[in-house]
């Protein structure tokens, strides 16, 4: 005889609307980072289990979550042309938990459901890990565990299953902070794994075409953070190096190919002059050029200086890093710079603006080999033609110097760098663009310098006998507040500015949220192998291996452990004088022949009691309702003395 095909067990309105809270702050962030039809799909999935829950519409039928997963699938496979990655991978994940929570049927399923919603929660980290982020997850890890005890218990009500979760939760935070301290780190981020796990990070380029700056100086990034040991420098002087670029097509600049293999491990010029000390957290660029204070007088670990005196990292920062220096403002570099160097960036291609190629020779001519007083003619004409600064200048054609220096004579940093080069170039002066930032400013609050995208600059530097590369930055000749002060004062009037440049109460908040932003990167998502030994060293432990990590770890957990089962077993105490205050009322009613039988529930207990004492049957329904609550219930705790305070009254 084949047995009866069992049915799942229901889920309850309430369950229902919980989980659907707890899937919906699990899937919120993450398709922001996925293709918009999934994140469409994802929503109106989750609206459609949402009206089943409150009877509006029946759940679909069977088969159609299996043909919007295969067809998805499909999707996901053409849009990334692969199923593997991180990007495919959660674009799969999230189509597969909206599909498995429309076709949930059963307790089963809506417990799969939660631990779905877990694997949801820990995939955030692979785009951000910032405290807003965190407390993302710590809210829907709230509501999925809130949502797993009402699937456990679901007589409960809402407010008491929240506290239970809540409760959980806390009794888990410690062992979370013991595996974070003690827990041996790995180098490298955890979850920055995946080869696809750092797309769409922005900074500097080493090409520079026209707009390519313009769109970092519109935007609030944080580019990197430096903690100088003293005051900081004068903003005019902080000029952040970053890639050099030597080759010009008559319309991008490139810098010239050089791998950090390639670069040497010594400094190239003798550093002299005061020093200044600070440390740098450069933000995650997936770029291996690390910024420093024009010139760097220390090579980082791990890193390698170029011919050109840029720092590079060995791999791609694809990580927050902090590295350490000390820059030499008045070093002379290049004194002897090699013949083969020079030529290079003599070059210009053959056609390319001949109005301004013919007045830069015209200038040699006249100033014959007076190298400064070309330097010094090039910018005084800028000072004399009405240029202005703006990050919305005219379109210009294939001469895009002529254009600029003679016609439109609006620009940005870009448009000043590239035709400086070019003019000294045509001029018979070795020179090159160089790209960066430049500037920054303090928080108050912590007192770190913030350098962000919108300081992305771009200046000139050119090479004199006897002098070597001297940095000329011709935008400060028409904004010399660019460099002074900040981009905001430099603008042209009716110019965008970042958002949070336009106020200056938002400028404040976001300081304030910054410094604790940077706590948080320094203190946490920065705790390395390298300063979890400095921390466990400062504790006292003289070798912290992990050796003495897991001896640690097991000792302390011990004690937690047995620290929160003594909590538990103080707090069953309540659940204990239940049991005794019950007990007491058999042992009042036993004088009539009333005692509970050991089989007899709260219920069958009341009623026999009742059709026997029927005066004192109101008050027996009241005590074995309070009892019932207390003992299988989520009865709030005050509960418990109005129980005894009826059984102690009562007079059978």
């Amino acid at each position: 005889m084949a047995k009866p095909k069992l049915k799942p067990a229901p889920l309850s309105r309430r369950q229902s609307l919980w989980l659907l809270a707890a899937v919906t702050a699990a899937l919120a962030p993450l398709p922001a980072h996925l293709p918009a039809p999934l994140g469409i799909v994802a929503a109106l999935l989750l609206l459609w289990r949402g009206a089943s829950a409150t009877r509006l519409v029946p759940l679909p039928p069977r088969w159609l979550p299996t043909l919007l997963a295969l067809a998805g699938a499909a999707g996901i496979s053409v849009h990334y042309h692969t199923l593997f990655g991180r990007d495919p991978g959660v674009a799969l994940l999230v189509l597969l938990s909206a599909l498995k929570f429309v076709e949930m049927r059963g307790l089963r399923d809506a417990r799969a459901m939660v631990l779905l919603c877990f694997f949801l929660i820990l995939c955030q980290c692979f785009y951000s890990q910032s405290i807003a982020s965190a407390a993302l997850m710590l809210v829907a890890l709230a509501l999925a565990a809130t949502a797993l005890v009402l699937l456990t218990h679901q007589r409960q009500s809402g407010a008491a299953a929240a506290k239970t979760a809540a409760l959980m939760l806390t009794q888990a935070a410690p062992f979370m902070l013991l595996l974070f301290v003690l827990f041996p780190r790995i180098s490298g981020p955890l979850w920055g794994l995946p080869s696809d796990a750092h797309a769409g990070l922005t900074g500097l380029s080493d090409t520079m075409t026209p707009g390519s700056i313009s769109h970092l100086l519109r935007s609030d990034a944080i580019a990197f953070r430096a903690k100088f040991a003293g005051p900081p420098p004068a903003q005019a002087t902080l000029y952040w190096r970053g890639p050099v670029l030597s080759r010009f097509d008559g319309r991008s600049w490139r810098a010239t190919p050089a791998s950090p293999a390639s670069a040497g491990t010594r400094l190239p010029y003798r550093t002299e002059g005061e020093a200044i000390d600070y440390q740098v957290t450069l933000e995650p660029d997936n770029k291996p050029w690390l910024f420093a204070l024009e010139m760097p007088g220390n090579i980082p670990a791990d890193a390698r200086i170029s011919a050109d005196y840029q720092l590079l990292s060995r791999t791609p920062v694809r990580a927050r890093l902090r590295y350490a220096l000390r820059s030499y403002p008045g070093v002379r570099a290049g004194l002897d710079e090699s013949q083969a160097r020079l030529s290079q960036d003599l070059q210009l291609p053959p056609d390319a603006d001949p109005r301004a190629r013919a007045l830069a020779q015209r200038w040699r001519s006249q100033l014959g080999s007076d190298a400064q007083a070309l330097i010094e003619r090039m910018l005084d004409y800028y000072r004399r033609n009405a240029f202005a600064y703006t990050l919305n200048p005219p379109l210009s054609g294939s001469n895009a110097v002529d254009d600029f220096l003679f016609d439109t004579r609006r620009g940005y940093c870009e448009h000043f760098a590239s035709s400086f080069v070019f003019m000294m170039r045509a001029a018979g002066l070795p020179a090159r663009v160089v790209t960066g930032y430049q500037g920054g400013e303090v928080n108050p609050i912590d007192g770190t310098l913030i350098v962000r995208q919108s300081d992305a600059h771009a200046w000139a530097e050119v090479w004199l006998a006897g002098r070597g590369w001297l940095r000329v930055d011709p935008t400060a000749m028409v904004a010399p507040t660019r460099d002074a002060d900040n981009l905001a004062a430099a603008l042209a009037a009716g110019d965008a500015l970042p958002f949070l440049a336009r106020s200056a109460w938002l400028q404040q908040l976001r300081f304030r949220w910054e410094a604790l932003d940077n706590a948080w990167n320094q203190r946490v998502l920065d705790y390395n192998p390298q300063r979890q030994r400095d921390f466990l060293a400062s504790l006292g432990m003289s070798s912290p291996d992990w050796r003495h990590m897991a001896t640690a770890l097991g000792l302390l957990g011990g004690l937690l452990l047995t620290a929160l089962t003594l909590w538990a077993l103080a707090g069953g105490r309540d659940r204990d004088q239940v049991t005794a205050a019950w007990e007491r009322l058999s042992e009042k009613l036993a004088v009539r022949g009333l005692a509970r039988r050991p089989w007899e529930g709260p219920r069958d207990y009341s009623a026999r009691v009742a059709a026997t004492l029927p005066k004192i049957a109101g008050e027996i329904r009241i005590i074995a309702d309070i009892y019932e609550a207390l003992r299988y219930g989520a009865a709030p705790a005050p509960l418990l003395p109005e129980l005894q305070r009826r059984i102690r009254r009562l007079r059978p």
